[in-house]
This record gives structure tokens, sequence and C-alpha cells, in this order.
């Protein structure tokens, strides 16, 4: 393989990182907020509201169900509104975002409902408030669910972004697109697909990892 492909390779690994990176940090800023709201307004939650959770589901249901690459055209304009562009690896983050945050919000949710009811209302029992049930109960008790949870958020945002190698998002997506597709250079091909795949073994392995070792409920 040519030195200037494996160049080509090492800043395509290193935009896919950053792509992903980037994106996982805002998505989750904005989707686990939404998936805390998701439970606790559940009719089996703390806060029971119905009308909250039933627009807030219907508008990420409605996300969720787009399918990525048409999501990504469709919202060019924006992109190009916020970044000023709608190529390369910082334009793409904008679509990024906006399929990964519902992702993150249900997986936030399925999280928390994972905690045991009964830790829940000794909670509510000694007095403490909503707020306190969120941070000191629900969030601490579900974090090695979360953290999985965030492994397979990271894997499939990494799935989108190869996939916006179509049009131009950067990354190894593109390079797989441009070279190995386009080109009919199969080598290239194959070694980008080699290189997804590492990636997502590394980041799947670490996050099992931390799960494991932050799950009070395992004896070491």
């Amino acid at each position: 393989m040519e030195s200037r492909m494996i160049q080509e390779l090492i800043k395509g690994c290193l935009e896919t990182l950053y792509m992903v990176g980037v994106t996982t940090l805002v998505a989750y800023l904005i989707g686990m907020p939404l998936g805390v709201i998701l439970c606790v307004t559940d009719k089996n939650g703390i806060c029971p509201l119905r009308p909250v959770n039933l627009l807030l589901g219907v508008i990420i249901n409605i996300l969720r169900s787009v399918p990525f690459l048409i999501l990504l055209v469709a919202v060019m304009p924006f992109t190009r509104a916020i970044v000023g562009k709608t190529y390369g690896s910082g334009a793409t983050i904008v679509p990024l975002v906006i399929a990964a945050a519902p992702f993150v919000a249900r997986m936030v949710e399925s999280s928390l409902k994972e905690v045991d009811a009964g830790v829940i209302e000794a909670a509510e029992s000694m007095g403490s408030s909503r707020l306190q049930i969120i941070w000191k109960v629900l969030l601490p008790e579900a974090k090695p669910s979360l953290i999985v949870g965030g492994a397979i958020g990271i894997t499939t945002i990494l799935g989108y972004s190869a996939m916006a190698g179509f049009v131009g998002g950067g990354g190894l997506g593109t390079i797989a697109v441009n070279y190995g597709y386009y080109r009919y250079d199969n080598q290239t091909m194959l070694v980008t697909v080699c290189l997804l795949v590492v990636i997502v073994q590394v980041f799947q392995e670490l996050g099992m990892f931390i799960a494991k070792h932050t799950d009070r409920r395992i004896t070491h």
C-alpha cells in the first residue's frame, strides 16, 4: 500500500475518532436529560406526567424512525446554517447528533428503568426529593448499565459516521467510498473495514470492562 494512502487512512482514523467523540459528548448532553425526563414522567415514574412523556416520546420516536442517510440529506440546510458547509467531518457532526441524541435518550431511559423499585421506595420513605432520587439513586444505581449503553451508543455513532462517507462526510467512510468503492480498490476497502471493526471492538471492550468494575453487585 502506498505511503500516501497510509497517510490518508491515518487521517481518516483521526477524523472518525473526532466525529465520534464530539458527537457522543453532545448527544449525551442532550440525550441524558431527555432520558431522565422520559423515565421520571412515565406512569410508573417518580413524577408521572403523561402529556409530557407522550409528547417527548413521539418526537424521539419520529427522529429515530428516519434512516440516517435520509436524515443526513434532509438536515443539510440546517447543517449549512450552523457550520457553513455540508461536507467534511465538522459538518457531519450536526446530523450525527440529531440522529444519536434520541437513541441515547432511549438507552438512558431503559437503563434507569432497570433500577430496583425497592431502592427508589426506600429513598422516598426517607424523605428524599425527586431531584435527590435522580442524582443519588437512579443515576448511581444505573451506572453500569449506562456505561454499557454508552459503549453501544459509540459503536452506533461510528456506524452512522461511516455511512456519511457517501455524501463526503469525512473519516474512514469517505475513504472507503472514494477509494474503495468508486475506484474498485478492494484492498483499501478491506483495510478501512478492518480499521472500523478494530475501533468498534476497542470501544465495546473498554465499555464492558469499565461497567464490570463499577458494578457494585459484582464481587471482585
